[in-house]
């Protein structure tokens, strides 16, 4: 109730009434709840409990027998239900249909037979399941990954921030015996309010399987054997000399600014080189080109944040699936749109199931064909100055669709964001991780751009030429040979690349990703900063490993450019190194002074870097309309063209020990429109075949009605069966690897007598 003038307001503290109420309120939600709070998960951080010792009677004079129920309940893969602990306060049923929009838990039957149950048809599929656990105040739903494994009072509570997106989150990681246990939601306003996604809260085991590397590793023999860390420094630094400046740095998305700062400065200082790019997935020269004038050197202050999202005219996301990619976004437009209204357009070939949860409307457009919606929409006066465009990472994978962007908020007025998936991509871009740019978005062609780092850095220059990138670097490890066909006829010049240094890089990630092993596999010298066993360390000649980020500090740059800590979790790690006392040891014995040995020193040289606001040359993309053209062009006369993104979900390697939370990921399907399945003669859910021009795949059909002809969907990650079946393991490949294909490309779809139909048939030529 309002406080209105003149009201008198009484407590329990001052009013008999009042307090009587309170006692009968409690004494009847304690009729029929258990008084199991010694076992109970809740129990120690449970408000019925608090309330019950502050307020309640001191006895019970309840002497009837108390309703049970079968316990407990799996109402999701990942969370539980102890029915009888329920108070019926209905938090659960409100977050889920009010914030996430996945109404899949219900209040069931009437009076005091009133319980708390899931939908037996459809079961609590949601990303944002283990919010309900939070925001329980009672222990009836707990976590499978959680149940029974630690009491709230053993635990040390840490806050820091989130490492699987660049959402940004806060998050409070609870460890008992430096091992973490759990991580709930943090309280940040500006960011995740008070909520988290699944992967967030549960994907923090993936430091602690067998393949950890905790002692350093150097090839003999063509076997990597244990070795000292001055062996391995001594092995590494010969490795990298004989190379001179021929050595490339691959440091991936995912590591804090401070890490980032120091890999950009090795790079210049310590190798003498430009050939550095953080970029392990589809990149192009135009997505470089946008990146350097539209990303790096921002702040905070001159960034679209998550508060201005709510209070927009209208945002249009240009291949961006908020719920997939940036779920906290998700979350926020949802909002918006729920309570004011938010008009939200999605550039894309169908509506999905977030799209739909946040009321939005479908500007149809192919794979490829972004930048013509674009025009569309700012002719259409849809995008003007009161619009937000979020575009995301996938663009890069989209001839022109960047350029378009940047030509649509220039002559409309709109304001533009970009969301990457990774939690360290803003934080590389403006440390300088790229081939063309030094930190704070000064080029690297610029001389007064490198006069100013160079006072900061005490160095006497720096490299002025415009670096590779990371598909050049790999395919130029290859050496060129002249004479005959096969190569016998002798070497014509050394590669471009004669050594790489990785950091976090997963070959499945690339555009190409046999062309990325057979790179690892060529060049001269690898070495691999690693925290656990991958393709990269198989392939290494030293590998040096590192801790994991709950065993170090530093700071994540969110989307909105916007700072966030990361704290020392784990006081004991498995390896006292991390990469920024690697890379300076390295520099050391390479006889060069890194300038910065600690996460702190790093922090202090970044906070020195101020925002470059000097001019940026174009970096011209001469492939575009190629591409471009072999996009649209290639394939079989009728083909559909491919639409694909990464699920937040799948079998990836940060999500490595949470079995419960990989059990819930969305199958793979492939999607069409009624037209295209009709002409395929398939049903709904029957199988059909995916071929590329690498391989093929069999995947359930979903018929989806907002779905434009001549498009089919399948997950960029998705494996072909489901994470929790037996029969997948570990390293199988994704689905666009198997088929070899990347968004906007040409598949076609089949059906088999098998699969329901009477006779086969195809849509875009043979399978």
């Amino acid at each position: 109730m309002p406080v209105a003038e003149g009201m008198v307001v009484r407590t329990q503290h001052s009013s008999e009434v009042a307090r009587t109420a309170q006692e009968g309120i409690l004494e009847l939600l304690l009729i029929n709840h258990p008084l199991d709070c010694p076992i109970c998960d809740k129990g120690g951080e449970c408000p019925l409990q608090n309330q019950a010792m502050a307020d309640g009677r001191g006895e019970s004079r309840y002497n009837g027998v108390k309703r049970t129920y079968p316990k407990p309940i799996g109402i999701s893969a990942q969370i539980l239900l102890d029915r009888e602990r329920c108070v019926l306060c209905q938090r659960c049923t409100r977050f889920s249909d009010q914030i996430s929009g996945d109404p899949f838990i219900n209040l069931q039957e009437r009076g005091a037979a009133s319980q708390i149950g899931d939908y037996v048809k459809d079961g609590y599929d949601s990303y944002f399941s283990g919010n309900v656990i939070q925001i329980c105040p009672v222990g009836a739903l707990t976590s499978k990954d959680y149940r029974f494994h630690s009491r709230p009072f053993d635990l040390v509570s840490t806050r820091t921030t989130c490492e699987h997106c660049a959402a940004g989150c806060e998050l409070r990681t609870d460890h008992r015996q430096y091992r973490v246990k759990r991580r709930l939601a943090g309280n940040l306003p500006e960011v995740n309010e008070e909520w988290s996604c699944d992967k967030g809260r549960f994907a923090f085991r993936y430091g602690h399987q067998d393949d950890r590397i905790t002692l350093p590793l150097v090839r003999r023999d063509g076997v990597l054997q244990p070795a000292s860390w001055a062996e391995a420094i001594d092995a590494a630094v010969e490795g990298l000399a004989a190379a001179g400046h021929r050595v490339g740095a691959l440091t991936g998305g995912r590591l804090t600014v401070e890490t980032s700062l120091a890999w950009s400065k090795f790079a210049r200082m310590v190798l003498g080189t430009n050939n550095i790019d953080f970029r392990s997935r589809v990149s192009s020269a135009e997505e470089a080109d946008f990146l350097a004038h539209r990303v790096a050197g921002r702040t905070l202050a001159d960034s679209v944040s998550y508060a201005d999202l709510e209070s927009a005219g209208r945002v249009v996301l240009v291949d961006l699936e908020p719920e997939d990619e940036s779920p906290i976004i998700f979350l926020r437009l949802r909002k918006a749109w729920h309570r004011k209204g938010l008009p939200v357009t999605v550039i894309g070939s169908h509506l999905t199931r977030g799209s739909v949860k946040m009321g939005a409307t479908l500007e149809p457009a192919l794979p490829g064909d972004e930048d013509a919606a674009l025009v569309r929409l700012v002719e259409r006066k849809v995008v003007d100055e009161h619009t937000i465009v979020l575009v995301g990472e996938r663009a890069a994978a989209s001839p022109g669709t960047l350029t378009a962007v940047v030509d649509a908020v220039r002559v409309s007025g709109a304001r533009l964001a970009w969301v990457p998936r990774r939690a360290g991509e803003i934080g590389a871009v403006e440390a300088g991780c790229l081939p063309g740019l030094l930190p704070g978005g000064r080029p690297v062609t610029d001389p007064v751009a490198r006069v100013e780092m160079g006072a900061l850095w005490a160095a006497r220059t720096l490299p002025a030429a415009v670096g590779l990138d990371a598909e050049q670097m790999l395919s130029s490890v290859v050496v060129r040979h002249h004479g005959d066909i096969d190569g016998a006829g002798g070497l014509d010049e050394e590669p471009a690349i004669g050594a790489l240094m990785v950091s976090g890089v997963e070959p499945r990630d690339f555009a190409d990703p046999q062309a990325v092993r057979r790179g690892l596999e060529q060049v001269g010298f690898l070495v691999s900063l690693e925290q656990r066993a991958s393709e990269v360390t198989e392939r290494a000649d030293v590998v040096l490993p590192v801790a994991l980020l709950e065993e170090t500090s530093g700071t994540f740059l969110n989307w909105e450019h916007r700072p966030g800590r990361v704290r020392v979790v784990n006081t004991e790690p498995a390896t006292p190194m991390n990469e920024i006392r690697v890379l300076a040891a390295l520099a050391d014995a390479m006889g060069t002074e890194l300038g910065m040995r600690t996460v702190a020193q790093a922090h202090a040289a970044w906070q020195e870097i101020t925002p470059w606001r000097g001019s940026r040359p174009a970096l011209e993309d001469p492939d575009a309309a190629e591409r471009k053209a072999a996009q649209v062009d290639s394939g079989p006369s009728g083909s559909l063209r491919l639409d694909t993104w990464t699920q937040l979900l799948d079998d990836s390697a940060a999500l490595a020990g949470a079995t419960d939370l990989q059990a819930s990921a969305r199958p793979a399907v492939v999607r069409v429109s009624p037209a295209t399945a009709r002409s395929l003669g398939a049903a709904q859910d029957r199988p059909v075949r995916v071929s590329g021009p690498d391989g093929a795949a069999e995947l359930p059909l979903e018929i989806e009605p907002t779905m434009i002809d001549g498009a089919a969907w399948i997950p960029f990650n998705g494996p072909a069966r489901r994470p929790d079946d037996p029969a997948l393991r570990r390293g199988d490949p994704p689905l666009r690897e198997r088929l070899g294909v990347l968004a906007g490309s040409p598949v076609q779809l089949s059906v088999s007598p098998e699969s329901g139909s009477t006779e086969p048939k195809n849509v875009g030529g043979a399978a």
